[in-house]
């Protein structure tokens, strides 16, 4: 198996990969093998007799000129690579298909596009169409063959009919586009279906798949999932499980058996797509932000791209979180939302376009409540009442639970749960007229909200100072108020490059003259961390991105709540910890998914995790890491103070016995949500639920460290009050001669006693009954 890493879908929040991976033991384990700088790769095709002979298509960087797109070739397994087509450092390989009937004959197509932090363009003179009949050593140009559109192209789908010699078909982006079909191998060609539906938004589908078997059958991937027939003259809808569809595998030995991809997951047809299995088995949800509300247990909250909004809870009293207790809150696939700490039934919750809604859950009940009443879907930035962004902040006042703010480009104000706002500040963006023009072409515009530029991107009031308000910018600016939007003043970072995106401002908890920035330059090709600090209200900044790598940019920053200077950061592939306010960082991924996180929230001494494309995560009691950031200088063997713990009635899971080993995140839920059975000799096994999260462990975690792995025996004795012994746990393994014969004695599994991190669960019990 080979995987190339990247996605040539380019929306602004892409993520980029690092070259192709391979395969031997179908997928149980992987090796790298290079092109790393291609970052979004398009197509790969293997020869059917020679698994060492594989073809990439690479797009390249979404964000700048990359001199290593093309398409490469390795006869080698991937050991090295030749690049044997280029078009330019604008324009990257991005479909490639082998024809089926004689895998010499390649067809390939290059796409000339780029994102800026305010625009999309797809197509220009680099976007092209090439064929080889040698296996890659030589190609010829067809892109304006007869019979296909003869201006400028854009995006092009290709794919060659394994079912009938010669048969090609190409949906091409262009004025006078279409889906065309040839029947001598690409030298002519006839136009099928001009249906728009089938080329709208050509820049994030305009994917085509020949039927191995039916030659007159073929596949086009939009919104909607479309299929033809009649060899690509007319399309009808095929009933998919999600919208936005992207990939199409299809079985050349049975093409009944198909695995689409989508903006939902990866689902399984064994009837030519008249049913799918579920979506709701992968961890798959993106979440742009994340929240918890003041319950306990509490609810997370977070808006996930091409889905609902959602609220999960923390826990529940079924043994796992079930998708009986997740619901939708209101607002969009993009936006923040906040919770009213008073009233946890209030919800406001945002998307794109400057829509937001107050929802009640107590009532079910759900109502808009826009600062500004237009959709500005289809407008330029420079036509809008207010600019809005693609996740717009909004947050309840820490001091008034009646105060809601809400960022355009204006920062806005309402006393009265969004029945009527106030604006309460100037327009805080640079407003440069060149990032605010119609976004897309050369060929087709795409004003959908993705782009909509120089608006308020972060908003925060410091929960010490009330009417102390920072806000950031997309297009690179941070202000600062200390009269509630009275007046504003800019405090940009010293050291931070123009045009950076303010992602997260973090006024501290524990003082009103720190802040926390974290910023991001990625849409201007430009990876680093930046992660900024104040101590002064903004008057001078510090650099804090040490022990970061330099290619790892940063989009969240949070300070504990309790321990002034332990912080968290998250950026686009991991998660990182300070013990000493930003001065050096190290990793905390643990076993958290490598993801992009988008934001981070610490609440009853949890750290929650909302990653873009892996759903929620939560590293329960952060206890520990408070007593590092205290006193790290303690050497040897150290017990953790346990936090207080509280009995919930309800299963939790397996008590009294050690947590799977470095399982320290759970996954707790989430649109499409999964976690794997882990089960080990010695080791009680994990329950496995489809459609579920974890609960967190159902008693008191002892969490200890081991300087080296001691040769006697580790105890864990629990006390009562008075100090009488309640329960002593051993690391060492009981006899099992003393339970022969006693099916109904449990055999206590032994604690950890390995060098470094271990945690035990006690159960809150007293010993069992016994012959």
């Amino acid at each position: 198996i080979y995987a190339g890493m990247g996605e040539t879908s380019i929306r602004g929040n892409v993520s980029r990969g690092d070259g192709v991976y391979k395969s031997t033991d179908a997928g149980r384990t992987w090796t790298h093998c290079g092109l790393e700088e291609t970052q979004n790769i398009g197509e790969i095709q293997i020869h059917p007799t020679n698994p060492d002979l594989v073809y990439v298509a690479a797009f390249g960087h979404v964000w700048g000129d990359n001199e290593e797109r093309g398409l490469y070739r390795s006869k080698d397994g991937g050991k090295s690579w030749e690049k044997i087509l280029f078009r330019s450092n604008k324009a990257g390989a991005v479909d490639l298909s082998m024809d089926p009937t004689n895998p010499r004959i390649l067809y390939v197509s290059f796409w000339e596009a780029g994102r800026t932090p305010y625009s999309l363009s797809s197509g220009g003179d680099g976007s092209s169409l090439y064929k080889s009949e040698d296996g890659g050593d030589s190609w010829t140009e067809i892109s304006h063959n007869p019979g296909l559109p003869q201006g400028l192209l854009g995006k092009i789908g290709i794919t060659a009919s394994g079912a009938k010699a010669g048969r090609v078909w190409a949906i091409i982006e262009a004025e006078d586009g279409a889906v065309f079909r040839s029947d001598d191998y690409g030298e002519t060609w006839e136009r099928g279906s001009e249906d728009r539906n089938l080329r709208q938004r050509a820049w994030y589908y305009h994917h085509i798949y020949a039927d191995p078997v039916d030659p007159d059958t073929v596949w086009v991937l939009n919104v909607e999932f479309w299929k033809s027939i009649d060899a690509g003259k007319t399309f009808f809808k095929v009933p998919g499980p999600h919208g936005d569809n992207h990939d199409l595998w299809i079985d050349r030995n049975d093409p009944r058996r198909m695995i689409l991809g989508h903006d939902g997951g990866g689902c399984i047809s064994y009837n030519a797509g008249m049913a799918w299995s579920t979506i709701y088995n992968q961890p798959t949800a993106e979440f742009y932000h994340v929240v918890t509300d003041t319950q306990t247990p509490y609810r997370v909250y977070g808006a996930q791209q091409d889905n609902t909004t959602m609220s999960v809870p923390s826990r529940s009293n079924h043994g796992v979180i079930t998708t009986q207790e997740w619901y939708p809150i209101g607002g969009g696939e993009s936006g923040y939302i906040a919770v009213r700490p008073d009233n946890h039934n209030i919800v406001f919750a945002g998307s794109y376009g400057g829509n937001l809604t107050r929802y009640d859950h107590a009532t079910g009940f759900t109502k808009a409540i826009n600062v500004w009443p237009e959709m500005t879907l289809g407008s330029p930035a420079a036509e809008m009442q207010f600019r809005f962004q693609w996740t717009s902040p909004t947050v309840i006042s820490p001091h008034d639970p009646d105060i809601l703010y809400h960022g355009g480009n204006h920062v806005f104000k309402s006393t009265d749960e969004g029945q009527s706002w106030q604006q309460i500040s100037p327009d805080l963006t640079r407003a440069d007229p060149e990032t605010m023009a119609s976004s897309g072409g050369p060929i087709t515009k795409d004003n959908t909200g993705a782009e909509t530029y120089a608006t308020v991107f972060a908003i925060a009031e410091s929960p010490i100072e009330a009417g102390l308000l920072w806000i950031g910018t997309d297009d690179g600016l941070v202000h600062l108020s200390r009269d509630g939007g009275e007046n504003w003043e800019n405090v940009n970072p010293d050291g931070m490059p123009d045009w950076a995106l303010i992602s997260i401002i973090e006024p501290s908890p524990h003082d009103a003259a720190t802040a926390y920035v974290a910023a991001t330059r990625y849409k201007s090709h430009d990876d680093r961390p930046y992660l900024f600090k104040t101590n002064d209200y903004g008057k001078s900044w510090t650099q804090i991105t040490n022990g970061i790598p330099e290619d790892d940019f940063t989009r969240v920053i949070r300070e504990d709540p309790e321990q002034r200077g332990l912080l968290f950061a998250g950026t686009e592939r991991a998660l990182y910890v300070s013990f000493d306010d930003g001065e050096n960082w190290q990793s905390l991924q643990l076993n958290l998914p490598v993801v992009p996180i988008h934001d981070l929230v610490i609440t009853q001494d949890d750290l929650v995790v909302g990653t873009h494309g892996r759903s929620f995560w939560v590293l329960d009691d952060i206890s520990p890491l408070r007593q590092l950031a205290q006193d790290a200088s303690v050497n040897g063997s150290r017990l953790f103070t346990p936090r207080d713990t509280i009995r919930f009635s309800g299963s939790g899971g397996f008590a009294g016995h050690a947590p799977v080993p470095g399982r320290n995140y759970r996954f707790a839920a989430g649109m499409m949500t999964t976690y794997e059975q882990a089960q080990k000799p010695g080791e009680a096994p994990e329950q496995t639920f489809l459609d579920a999260g974890q609960n967190p462990a159902p008693g008191v975690v002892v969490q200890y460290y081991l300087e080296e792995k001691p040769e006697d025996e580790v105890t864990l004795t629990f006390l009562d009050g008075d100090g009488n012994e309640i329960r002593t746990f051993s690391s060492v393994k009981p006899d099992d001669a003393d339970f022969k014969d006693k099916p109904g004695l449990t055999k206590p599994t032994p604690i950890k006693s390995e060098a470094g991190a271990n945690r035990f669960v006690w159960d809150l019990r007293y010993p069992n009954a016994t012959e």
